[in-house]
């Protein structure tokens, strides 16, 4: 909250929400949400391949206090467009509480298609999608379909300012753990009309971005992290830790952005 941020996403993927019990969830919701209080929003990761468990964990994260929920594409099963608009629309009738939809085929297979997402945004508690497609005519297609207080978000860092200037609002972040100030200035520069800035900052912060994604988000970020004095653990199997090859890359990078001294 501290770190440029607007809102916080607890329980996604750089949260390592296959590997957390339903249980452990809902404490990190309660704790992370009494911690910030109203600073930030709080968005809970209630998604999952069951539309009935999303339905519990979603109610359950509602009654905590949370101020928003984001619901991933279900994963596995390979349900059809219509299948994912009924499990969405499914969920959303059962909670009062906003709802980001998130789209991202490069883990759930699944590519949600824009009319799909115009579908769902006709409910009134859908208001938002982190898109990670990485597709830039799917994404004009879809500014095209829905209304301009429609939110979307990109869902990868390196492509939070092409899709600003496709009319996104932002980004759900990874690097924002390491350079958040930094994003948030970026996008606080192409809002105001400097562009030429935004695309500095954008070009500074592109090792960073990529170097993040050099094995299985959230490998990269947690080595970082814990690099530079931020003790945050280890991974969970399956995933394991990055390769040496792997950790010489990442301190070489954040030494050359200064954010860890050269050695």
């Amino acid at each position: 909250a501290d770190n440029g941020s607007d809102g916080i996403v607890v329980a996604g993927t750089t949260g390592e929400s296959p590997n957390l019990t339903k249980e452990e969830k809902l404490e990190l919701f309660r704790v992370v949400k009494e911690e910030v209080g109203a600073k930030v929003k709080v968005i809970a990761g209630t998604g999952s391949n069951s539309t009935q468990e999303s339905i519990v964990l979603s109610k359950k994260a509602e009654a905590i206090g949370v101020d928003g929920i984001m619901l991933v594409v279900p994963y596995y099963n390979k349900p059809s467009q219509e299948g994912l608009y009924r499990h969405f629309s499914t969920i959303a009738k059962e909670v009062s509480v906003p709802i980001m939809l998130y789209n991202v085929p490069g883990r759930t297979v699944i590519n949600m298609l824009p009319q799909t997402v115009a579908r769902l945004a006709k409910i009134d508690n859908v208001v938002a999608l982190k898109e990670a497609s990485g597709n830039m005519d799917q994404l004009s297609e879809l500014k095209q379909l829905l209304t301009s207080d429609f939110q979307i978000y990109s869902g990868d860092d390196s492509l939070t300012l092409p899709m600003l200037s496709l009319g996104c609002s932002g980004v759900v972040s990874v690097a924002s753990h390491l350079v958040g100030n930094e994003i948030s200035d970026m996008i606080n520069q192409f809002s105001s009309g400097n562009h030429k800035g935004a695309l500095e900052t954008h070009l500074k912060l592109m090792k960073i971005f990529k170097v993040l994604f050099i094995t299985a988000n959230p490998v990269p970020l947690k080595f970082s992290l814990n690099l530079i004095g931020k003790e945050v653990g280890a991974v969970r199997l399956p995933l394991c830790e990055a390769t040496i090859e792997e950790q010489t890359e990442i301190k070489k990078v954040l030494a050359e952005t200064g954010l860890l001294s050269a050695e």
